[in-house]
């Protein structure tokens, strides 16, 4: 792995020297943009507009626009002078319990591992977190940008995860058309949640995949072989207008349910029909009950012709 950040985790008088390494890794396929008449791949070229010449990197200088058209100028030193002198250290401000922080506001993951001779403390302070159940807010410098993080424990390992400040998340308020006022019924929010318990499993992370990512390499792997790429028509959504026979639909799919308490010893055949076909044939009965449970039909008796 390559380290990323090099520094030392402080709490109180206790410094931790500590090496940071990326957590993830992005997984996109990367696309080029070609020019379409000989397939070279394109350049993108430092061009000042006004001078119509190219830049070199030397001759570039950041600049911040206050107004349409007009900046104020910063060189790489100025810039470096308003960096944090402890841009090496991760401070540790608070201890907090992990479940007051909401997901919204973590950003990226890296993994802490000790430097030079700092095992000791290292897992000093794991063993200690460990104990507590508590997660550690921080301050670090990473590049030049400040971050709040947070410090907490996986495994043998120490985890810091960079979050974000108040500030930069939008408030509710900004989002549009969220429901106010809305009764909901109490048969629906009943099976609704009867079809969350029937879904609730276990979290797998091993079992979600990026398929868009493997069918993209499939197609990838045919153009180098010279096949031709077949594309699937895509299936038409259904307008499910009834919530509350979707919900039933849904539930009967998933894991049918016994009404009659003399059948709950015998075995239940799988439900038929996929939870898509079930939803879609209900969607019509708009306000209709939600539908009972089907029941065997009989066979149709005998033509006379059939009898004789």
């Amino acid at each position: 792995m390559h380290t990323v950040w090099k520094g030392a985790i402080s709490f109180g008088l206790v410094h931790v020297p500590v090496k940071m390494f990326s957590a993830t890794e992005d997984k996109d396929i990367s696309m080029k943009y070609l020019h379409k008449v000989c397939g070279s791949p394109l350049s993108y070229v430092r061009k000042c507009p006004v001078c119509e010449e190219e830049v070199a990197w030397e001759d570039i200088s950041k600049g911040y626009e206050y107004e349409k058209g007009r900046f104020v100028l910063f060189e790489k030193e100025e810039l470096e002078q308003l960096t944090d002198a402890n841009s090496k250290s991760i401070t540790i401000l608070d201890f907090v319990n992990l479940t007051d922080i909401d997901p919204i506001y973590f950003q990226k993951t890296y993994y802490l591992s000790p430097d030079q001779a700092g095992s000791n403390a290292y897992r000093l302070l794991l063993e200690a977190m460990r104990l507590s159940g508590k997660i550690g807010i921080a301050k670090i410098a990473i590049r030049s940008k400040s971050s709040l993080a947070a410090i907490r424990v996986l495994d043998e390992c120490l985890v810091i995860e960079t979050i974000f400040y108040p500030d930069e998340i939008r408030p509710l308020s900004q989002v549009p058309n969220l429901p106010e006022g809305v009764a909901v019924n109490d048969k629906e929010l009943t099976m609704a949640r009867m079809l969350i318990e029937q879904l609730s499993t276990p979290f797998e992370p091993g079992k979600y995949t990026d398929d868009y990512r493997e069918r993209l390499l499939g197609a990838i792997q045919s153009k180098i072989a010279g096949e031709e790429i077949k594309v699937a028509p895509a299936a038409q959504e259904s307008n499910v207008v009834d919530l509350m026979a979707a919900l039933q639909a849904s539930i009967e799919a998933v894991k049918p349910i016994a009404t009659d308490p003399g059948d709950a010893g015998k075995k239940r055949k799988p439900a038929r029909k996929p939870a898509a076909a079930a939803a879609a044939k209900v969607s019509g009965d708009v306000g209709a009950a939600p539908p009972a449970k089907p029941k065997r039909q009989s066979r149709k008796a005998k033509s006379p012709e059939a009898g004789s």
